[in-house]
C-alpha cells in the first residue's frame, strides 16, 4: 500500500494540488491573533477576517485575497520553522512537525465537514472583523482548546 503523499513529501515540495488540499477549512489561520513581544506568545482572537466564509471556513475570494487583504499570510512562501502559531490542529503544521492528519480531516476520513463536527473549525465562534474594534482586540482574545 501506499503512503499518502504528506507522509512522504516535504511541504516545500508539494504540488499546488497536494498543498491545498491538506487545508481543512477550519479557518482558524484567518482569525485575527496578538504576539506579545516580550515572550512571542500568540493569542487567537474570535475575530475573523471579512473574506472568511465563517460557515465552511473557507475564503470568499480565494484568488484575490492579498489584493484585498494586503496582510493576509501566504503560508506557502512562509519558511516552515515559523510554523509554530498555526493552530496545532493546521495539517500543515502537523505535517511539519512530523505527525500525521488528525482523524477528522478529510484527506482521513473522507468526510470534509468532518472538521465542523469535530468543533475543530471556527464555526458558530468566531465573528467578522468588520463587528468590532479592532483597536480592542484584546477583548477578543479566546483560548480554544483546538488552538
Amino acid at each position: 500500500m501506499t503512503e499518502p503523499f504528506w507522509r512522504t513529501t516535504p511541504l516545500d515540495e508539494m504540488s499546488e494540488q497536494q498543498w491545498e488540499s491538506l487545508c481543512d477549512g477550519c479557518g482558524k489561520c484567518c482569525l485575527h491573533k496578538l504576539e506579545d513581544e516580550d515572550s512571542g506568545e500568540v493569542y487567537y482572537t474570535r475575530v475573523a477576517c471579512d473574506l472568511l466564509d465563517l460557515k465552511n471556513g473557507r475564503c470568499r475570494d480565494y484568488q484575490h485575497r492579498f489584493e484585498k487583504v494586503p496582510d493576509c499570510i501566504d503560508l506557502r512562501a512562509m519558511e516552515t520553522r515559523t510554523y509554530h502559531w498555526l493552530p496545532a490542529t493546521c495539517a500543515y503544521r502537523l505535517v511539519h512537525e512530523g505527525h500525521d492528519l488528525p482523524d477528522w480531516h478529510y484527506l482521513i476520513s473522507g468526510r470534509p465537514g468532518l472538521v465542523h463536527k469535530a468543533r475543530c473549525s471556527v464555526r458558530g465562534r468566531a465573528i467578522h472583523e468588520s463587528k468590532v474594534d479592532l483597536e480592542n482586540l484584546q477583548e477578543e482574545i479566546v483560548r480554544w482548546v483546538d488552538l
